[in-house]
């Protein structure tokens, strides 16, 4: 008798052995399938009909297929100085921006930091064909967008006609975004509208193929915005293979690419490479993509570079 108890005692602790490995192994493989929240990257882009969306969407896109732990989407904004406004605050991850709307200097706002430099912005005043409008000066008392509240096009646009003596109340102001703009002209609810962007501008685009229409030559400000607010504005010809009008000449500004500071250094720095790696991805999208480079991508004053993009384009060596 005394025998038989101690077997069955040890078959038991066997037993209880056994169940305590069982309900350990099914606890780790639990935990092992336990799927990981990916990360999210919200990226803030502009109108649907404008270069930043395209970018962003494509570049959304590569990044969902090339990371897997990232889940990339676009959001629709004013553009420019909303996007360094979300970007700065944690509305979203990454941004695109003109470089005329960042401050002179960044010490009171660190919180964002830049990618890359991406492309250069063109600023078109469009008008139709046969209207008054054939210079700036000619804007004096008409109806003109200047671009939606919170953009870089009204930021521009609203230094451009200070240099040009038509602050205040000299022109009839509207704040118009891209795609407002283009039906207000086609209507005749303006007279002229201003937009910043990479050539071609797909809405403008349209318009040209629906309507004819004129775009304004503004070389003649690029001097005087240089000399009043900084040396980041350039001269950049708009040649008539475009959008079929005549050529021009116009003022430009740098875009970037830009970056919550917090980031980790390792996403920041797959999020550079595979900005650079897929660059004819990205201008299959939209050809201003195309002009990025690793040597002109780390210019990027007043901003500096985010350290995981900094630590790629060492490793490559631009």
């Amino acid at each position: 008798m005394h025998r038989v108890s101690r077997t069955s005692s040890r078959r038991a602790g066997l037993a209880a052995l056994s169940t305590v490995l069982l309900i350990a192994n099914l606890a780790v493989a639990s935990c092992r399938d336990t799927p990981i929240d990916p990360t999210s990257i919200r990226i803030a882009t502009g109108s649907p009909t404008a270069v930043y969306y395209a970018f962003g969407q494509s570049l959304a896109a590569i990044l969902n297929r090339e990371l897997p732990d990232v889940r990339a989407s676009v959001v629709i904004t004013a553009a420019s100085a909303e996007n360094v406004q979300l970007v700065g605050s944690g509305g979203a991850e990454l941004g695109f921006t003109q470089a005329d709307v960042l401050p002179a200097s960044t010490a009171g706002s660190p919180t964002v930091d830049a990618v890359a430099r991406v492309y250069d912005d063109q600023l078109h005043l469009v008008t139709t064909s046969g209207g008054p409008v054939r210079a700036v000066a000619d804007l004096r008392g008409r109806r003109v967008s200047v671009g939606a509240a919170g953009s870089g096009t009204e930021i521009t646009a609203t230094r451009l006609l200070e240099v040009a003596r038509l602050g205040g109340d000299d022109v009839r102001r509207e704040r118009l975004g891209l795609d407002d703009s283009v039906a207000a002209l086609r209507s005749g609810r303006i007279d002229a509208f201003f937009f910043s962007g990479g050539l071609p501008v797909r809405g403008i685009e349209e318009l040209a193929d629906a309507s004819a229409i004129r775009i304004v030559d503004l070389s003649e400000w690029t001097e005087p915005l240089r000399s009043r607010y900084g040396q980041v504005y350039v001269s950049r010809d708009i040649p008539r293979s475009v959008y079929g009008v005549d050529a021009v000449t116009t003022v430009a500004d740098p875009n970037y690419l830009i970056v919550r500071a917090d980031l980790p250094e390792p996403l920041v720095r797959d999020v550079t490479r595979l900005l650079m790696e897929r660059r004819a991805e990205l201008a299959a999208a939209h050809p201003a993509a195309g002009r990025m480079s690793p040597r002109s991508a780390i210019v990027t004053a007043p901003l500096t570079l985010h350290p995981g993009a900094a630590s790629w384009y060492r490793a490559t060596k631009p």
